[in-house]
């Protein structure tokens, strides 16, 4: 179950100590009247992140059109993956780019990008995932990738299309910074996935009905599964997503499409987006107008609330 707690204490997990907790997410409406719904699992109540991965939405599978207007980025890389359906993507540097199931779209938004996302009506199925840039990269330049062909690493009853970093020694072309892992993995009766000790991980079923180390889950919570582990075992039939990464131990504030590590970062931010021309412009309709700041001054946070 989530944590619903008021008032909760930080959750603080010994380094080599295996956890199993369920993140059951909240709805979330995107792009105004005719929104379409995600489940948001990241950042949740008590869990902020899973190594640099700060933000993960799950949408899906419905008939529906994808209409995200150009809005802003900082601090952060955007990461679209999709089980069925095709977006298409243009941001502030001039990229245009269509992708579909299998392929993946990475934008760096480092010091500042803007973007849009559309689909016309179709069946929608995917995720839409941030990772956090850490200090010393979060103000390098924009930048946008697409792969259409990604490394597939195979095992007993198990095959990977492998999104960024490196998993079962098969490694990403996608840019990094900071040591991650994010993969597709297809499970095909009782497999014994591989994983890194040294990162905490989490897995999100995507499709069919599978069991994580004795924990049935089902299509929606996102299982953290902690640090220590060399593997886990997964059984059934299905699709799901795995994250990890080593810990990120930088405090960051989040809010609205920035990453920041102040009130005054962002506070600046939102002003850039508003009046200036840190962002670029995207020819793609009228852009995403900014929320107003909370009353209360945002605070840099870590990984766990």
């Amino acid at each position: 179950m989530s944590n619903v707690e008021q008032d909760p204490r930080e959750l603080v997990c010994a380094a080599g100590e295996p956890v199993r907790e369920l993140v059951t997410g909240h709805q979330v409406a995107l792009g105004g009247p005719r929104a379409m719904t995600v489940t948001r699992t990241l950042p949740a109540v008590g869990r902020r992140m899973v190594g640099a991965w700060c933000f993960v939405d799950h949408y899906g599978p419905e008939t529906t059109a994808m209409s995200v207007p150009p809005h802003p980025h900082t601090g952060l890389q955007t990461v679209t993956w999709l089980v069925s359906g095709e977006v298409v993507h243009r941001d502030s540097l001039g990229s245009l780019q269509l992708v579909r199931p299998g392929q993946l779209n990475l934008m760096t938004a480092g010091r500042g990008i803007s973007h849009s996302e559309r689909s016309p009506e179709m069946e929608l199925h995917g995720v839409q995932l941030w990772v956090a840039l850490p200090d010393h990269a979060r103000q390098v330049p924009p930048g946008f990738e697409h792969h259409a062909d990604l490394p597939v690493a195979r095992g007993a009853s198990y095959e990977a299309t492998v999104l960024m970093g490196a998993f079962d020694g098969v490694r990403s072309p996608a840019g990094a910074y900071t040591p991650l892992v994010g993969a597709e993995v297809s499970v095909d009766g009782l497999a014994e996935l591989p994983l890194a000790p040294g990162f905490e991980h989490a897995v999100l079923t995507l499709t069919g009905s599978l069991t994580v180390d004795e924990t049935a889950l089902p299509v929606g919570p996102l299982l953290y599964l902690g640090q220590g582990r060399s593997s886990v075992p997964v059984s059934g039939r299905g699709r799901l997503l795995l994250i990890g990464g080593e810990p990120f131990e930088e405090q960051i504030v989040m809010w609205w499409n920035f990453v920041g590590r102040s009130h005054e970062e962002i506070e600046a931010f939102r002003k850039e987006w508003s009046e200036g021309a840190l962002f670029g412009t995207v020819a793609d309709g009228d852009p995403l107008p900014a929320p107003a700041l909370p009353t209360a001054r945002l605070k840099p946070r870590g990984r766990v609330r």
